[in-house]
């Protein structure tokens, strides 16, 4: 009889859980087990397309997710394009969004998903899988993402400037940022592993590079930046995170580790902070950090997300339906 009561008790407070949290509660890796089977396969094998004719699009998919949720949730408000019917300014078009890209892979994935089952795969659940893929594709972990958003009618751009970090925010701006949204310190470590993938502009670290008093920085890594990057033009200029900028490894750590940190907010998170264990032991152990990275990425994907009648599933990715 104890053990029924204790079995109950628990069975109470999972129902209570699930009550205060009805929109991840519909979130389900098997969402579209019936509706379209074949989504996920259809998902993958756009995707996989993009990726092989332009390997750099990994690193944009996985930043188009995060800049995604971080703005009003998971619900592909970042996707639209100006028009009538939405916002008289996009997301995409402030900063730090305007060097956001990968919109092309995105809506090509929706539009090989609406031609098996159209009406039924949202935009917002297209991306968070081409992240996953994206991830997978260029050798870092995989996870199942758990599906069922529906599509923002509006975009938010005047919720862009405060939701994302800043490549200049110290790091208890980058906790508190990333603390508003629920994820704590490891997730946030985790989620900036994703600068192992891609590039940064010559604007992004300019100060970094130049700054006299700079003293977070290997002399030598940054002499080679400053050959890039001048103190005056050249804002466009690229320079790869780390030495593998299409492969999903624990180097950006390493990197850190070494003060050879691309972007301030990279290198603040090994700077005599409560986040240097993390970065140390990701960069000692690459199997802890694709195993975190994923769990925060599910996590990240749980921001607010529209289920049930909120919302809608768009036709296209740019725009509201008619």
């Amino acid at each position: 009889m104890a053990t029924v009561t204790v079995r109950l008790l628990v069975l109470l407070t999972l129902m209570s859980t699930v009550a205060m949290k009805p929109s991840e509660a519909q979130l389900s890796p098997n969402f579209y087990a019936n509706s379209c089977p074949n989504a996920l396969s259809t998902i993958r094998t756009s995707i996989g397309t993009a990726l092989a004719k332009d390997p750099t699009l990994a690193a944009a998919l996985i930043r188009l997710e995060f800049h995604d949720c971080f703005v009003h949730g998971c619900d592909a408000s970042i996707l639209l394009e100006q028009s009538p019917t939405t916002n008289t300014t996009t997301e995409k078009t402030v900063p730090p969004n305007v060097s956001t890209r990968g919109y092309e892979a995105v809506d090509a994935a929706k539009a090989a998903v609406e031609a098996v089952c159209p009406g039924v795969v949202s935009c917002a659940d297209v991306l968070a899988v081409a992240a996953r893929d994206a991830s997978a594709y260029t050798g870092g972990p995989s996870w199942d993402v758990k599906l069922g958003r529906r599509d923002s009618t509006s975009a938010y751009p005047d919720e862009v400037l405060t939701n994302l970090p800043y490549f200049k925010d110290d790091l208890q701006t980058l906790i508190d940022l990333f603390g508003r949204k629920g994820l704590g310190p490891r997730d946030m470590v985790a989620l900036s592993g994703a600068h192992t993938l891609g590039q940064a502009q010559c604007f992004t670290f300019r100060d970094r590079i130049h700054g006299g008093n700079v003293t977070d920085i290997d002399d030598g890594f940054a002499s080679d930046l400053r050959r890039q990057c001048p103190t005056v033009g050249g804002d466009s200029t690229l320079a790869a995170m780390d030495l593998t900028p299409d492969k999903f490894d624990n180097n950006y750590f390493r990197n850190i580790v070494q003060k050879k940190g691309l972007l301030k907010t990279d290198q603040v998170l090994f700077s005599g902070g409560l986040t240097d264990s993390i970065v140390v032991e990701y960069s000692r152990i690459p199997a802890n950090f694709n195993v975190d990275f994923a769990a925060a990425m599910i996590k990240m994907g749980d921001l607010q997300p529209l289920t049930g009648s909120a919302g809608q599933i768009r036709r296209t990715c740019g725009a509201v339906n008619n």
